[in-house]
């Protein structure tokens, strides 16, 4: 198999990717990487916190910056990483989230635009089905061939766009 493809172990071994994705509190999108289907969502945390597309504000002690992430991502080196990066990790267990959920009235847990904008990266079509059997047609710059990489990125900006044009 090639690079940034993956048998899906959640679908037959098919190949298959997967996204990582960091947004700002509202949801749009900062920065994404994309890997095998078969990897652990913590091998993609360096790579996607080193594509931010933009520069982050200075982090001072009155205006720190949070990350939120689930369980998945509960492991030392991980909070070392987002703690070299600036950022105060907050991960809760999944047990922690329900009984929040119960005591408190009308709770969501904190990733939730994360979920909210991997959504609407589904709808759009081209990243929602994957087309491409090789890897190299799915992850290499539009340049040299790839699409899927850069339709990424497209998705990732109109988004951005819309957002922008709606509550902008």
């Amino acid at each position: 198999m090639g690079k940034k493809i993956g048998r899906n172990p959640t679908d037959r071994g098919k190949s298959g990717t997967k996204r990582s994705l960091l947004t700002e509190g509202n949801g749009i999108p900062l920065a994404v990487a994309i890997d095998g289907a078969n990897r652990h969502d913590k091998t993609l945390v360096a790579s996607t916190l080193g594509d931010m597309m933009i520069e982050r504000p200075e982090v001072t002690e009155s205006e720190p910056q949070n990350m939120c992430m689930d369980k998945g991502y509960d492991y030392p080196d991980i909070r070392d990483l987002v703690a070299e990066y600036g950022y105060t990790a907050h991960i809760k267990a999944r047990g922690e989230e329900i009984t929040a959920k119960q005591q408190i009235p009308g709770y969501r847990a904190r990733r939730w635009v994360v979920e909210r904008t991997h959504s609407w990266m589904n709808r759009f079509r081209r990243l929602l089905i994957r087309w491409e059997k090789k890897a190299d047609n799915y992850s290499v710059l539009p340049l040299v061939g790839g699409t899927t990489l850069a339709m990424v990125h497209f998705a990732c900006a109109f988004i951005s766009f819309r957002f922008a044009e709606v509550f902008g």
